[in-house]
């Protein structure tokens, strides 16, 4: 049984088949035939360049997962979405998130920039503080702008903290959400491919065993660069490791038989290690250590 993981429902990671080869298919509108090319129209700046993006950041969650958490969406100049998709419904789930890439022609990436702005997700923008705890922010990066919406779904509609500008506010963002969940939605299975990343990534802990489970899990060897990397927390032990090229592809192919609890070990000492592929504006480890 698997479930599709729109923005509207908690990100969660799952697994991927991320030794395919590196997937940019070029898509149009709903029925246009697919192609494992890169859109050959051309994009307003690089093809890499960031037109708009969703992410959860923030909330009551463990360092690590705010670290090595995903976008929703990310949509670049040449009409490239990169999105989280479907996740088997087990526990633990697979080391390696489910990250599929689409493609929509440049110009309807550009439309989606417009509409954004549309929605009031523009500097500046008031969304109100919610009477709320410890739930993530959805924050919205629209080119060069960066806007958060606290607690955007777990808000209630007559939450006496919110003016009613405010809350109508909240109701347009929402309804921009729904058009990408619609948008991502629509693709085919042949459409949206796994996503293999040029960098992996592995935001890394110290291993504890849960007291709660039964037993400690199978143990895999972690067979990429030295752990656990270089520090991206003060005061945390919580590190990060980046690889490329032959290393990436073997900690890919180990993570077959890992899931997110599974204790990896180098020389002898077992760490907990949160695979997390890098996006293409991403930058090696500073990419998530603002984040932890």
């Amino acid at each position: 049984m698997t479930t599709f993981r729109g923005l509207r429902t908690a990100a969660a990671t799952a697994s991927i088949l991320l030794l395919a080869a590196c997937a940019q298919p070029s898509t149009g509108a709903a029925g246009s035939s697919p192609s494992s090319a890169p859109p050959s129209l051309p994009s307003p700046g690089g093809a890499d360049d960031l037109l708009l993006r969703v992410a959860s950041v923030g909330g009551f969650v463990t360092p690590d997962l705010r670290a090595g958490r995903l976008p929703t969406y990310s949509v670049y100049a040449d009409g490239r979405v990169i999105f989280l998709g479907p996740e088997p419904a087990i526990y633990p789930g697979p080391a390696v998130p489910n990250v599929v890439v689409a493609s929509i022609p440049p110009e309807q990436a550009a439309e989606l920039v417009s509409s954004a702005t549309a929605a009031g997700l523009v500097p500046g923008a008031d969304f109100g503080q919610p009477g709320v705890a410890d739930v993530p922010t959805t924050q919205f990066t629209v080119r060069d702008t960066v806007v958060g919406v606290e607690a955007l779904n777990e808000a209630q509609p007559e939450d006496p903290r919110l003016t009613a500008a405010q809350k109508a506010a909240r109701t347009k963002v929402k309804a921009f959400l729904t058009e990408l969940d619609d948008l991502t939605a629509g693709f085919q299975a042949q459409e949206a491919v796994p996503y293999t990343p040029e960098t992996l990534a592995a935001v890394v802990s110290p291993y504890v065993h849960n007291d709660d489970s039964v037993g400690r899990p199978k143990s895999v060897t972690w067979p990429g660069p030295a752990l656990p990397g270089a520090s991206i927390a003060d005061g945390l032990e919580l590190h990060c490791i980046t690889a490329t090229g032959e290393q990436r592809d073997a900690v890919l192919k180990a993570a077959k038989e890992a899931t997110q609890t599974t204790p990896w070990v180098w020389e002898n000492e077992p760490y907990s290690v949160r695979l997390r592929p890098l996006l293409p504006d991403e930058a090696g480890c500073d990419a998530l250590k603002s984040a932890s």
